[in-house]
């Protein structure tokens, strides 16, 4: 009697095991703070006015996008990630899914996007989505990631299009202030993703791939994030002027940047990897809590 029991429970661990391997394709990090994007930029398009039906089903269909783009992300480079002390791990590299199972998923989650996007907010949010899941996949992933130092920084367009996409579902088109908002995460992610290479970079070295840290040097890349993060700056500026935001935002944008931008400075002068862990770190606190800012001030 005492070995029923335990023939139950072992498909159920393992069954639980798949499932979180799945979810971890699809980065699970990297979607949240997307999503904290599109539901902003949602909020400030519709002026507050937001219908529950219609957020849950744009943060459904761009929560399956990015999740198709990162599963395809992590089925291409699998070779790389089996290098990387930072990615060995990951389900591919560690033999716990086959890359058959992957892009699977990976096919499943882009249709279902879709499916939901087309059906239940519009078109042109489909299509939006859809759009930047293959950017990500066939112009970063396949193309620039090991061909060029600039990868990350024309790559970095694919993630930018959580507020195309949270504005087109409000108003089923793209504004000004829509296109500044891209251009505020499009100007972020190459300090953002710089100052994780430069604390992974023999990762990096090891696995071939051409980040600025590898190819330029340190100081060379700080330089570069210090420029990218001050026009960065002036992109969440002119947001207050335009009308998209108001004098609390305007406020609350100031002093993260300022901070933000005297980190870069200070780290010019570190070299230290702890210097380089606490730009990372203010980079994602730095997004999110600037796109609540816009939501709420």
């Amino acid at each position: 009697m005492a070995s029923a029991p335990q023939a139950a429970v072992a498909p159920a661990r393992t069954l639980q095991q798949a499932a979180r391997d799945y979810l971890s394709l699809t980065k699970p990090g990297i979607v949240l703070l997307m999503l904290v994007a599109t539901v902003t930029t949602m909020w400030a398009a519709a002026d507050g006015r937001l219908s529950p039906w219609l957020l849950v089903t744009t943060l459904a269909g761009t929560a399956l996008a990015a999740g198709a783009a990162n599963t395809f992300n992590c089925y291409i480079d699998r070779d790389i990630d089996a290098v990387m002390r930072r990615t060995q791990h990951r389900p591919l590299p560690a033999g716990r899914l086959s890359p058959a199972q992957a892009f699977r998923f990976g096919l499943v989650l882009a249709a279902a996007s879709f499916a939901v996007l087309s059906t239940w907010v519009n078109l042109l949010t489909a299509v939006i989505a859809l759009a930047g899941a293959a950017f990500y996949v066939f112009v970063y992933t396949l193309w620039l990631k090991r061909s060029t130092p600039q990868n990350i920084v024309i790559g970095g367009a694919a993630g930018a299009v959580p507020p195309l996409i949270g504005w087109a579902a409000v108003t089923n088109h793209v504004s000004l202030a829509a296109v500044l908002l891209f251009l505020v995460i499009f100007l972020w992610t190459p300090p953002h993703f710089w100052a994780l290479a430069l604390y992974k970079n023999e990762d990096y070295r090891r696995a071939g791939v051409p980040m600025m840290p590898v190819v330029r040097g340190e100081r060379a890349t700080k330089i570069q994030m210090l420029v990218y993060t001050v026009l960065m700056v002036l992109c969440t500026l002119a947001l207050y002027p335009l009308g998209v935001a108001g004098p609390v935002y305007a406020a609350g944008a100031l002093l993260l940047g300022a901070a933000y931008v005297t980190l870069g400075v200070q780290a010019l002068r570190d070299a230290t990897e702890r210097m380089a862990r606490r730009l990372f770190g203010y980079s994602i606190l730095y997004l999110g809590l600037l796109f609540l800012l816009l939501a709420f001030g």
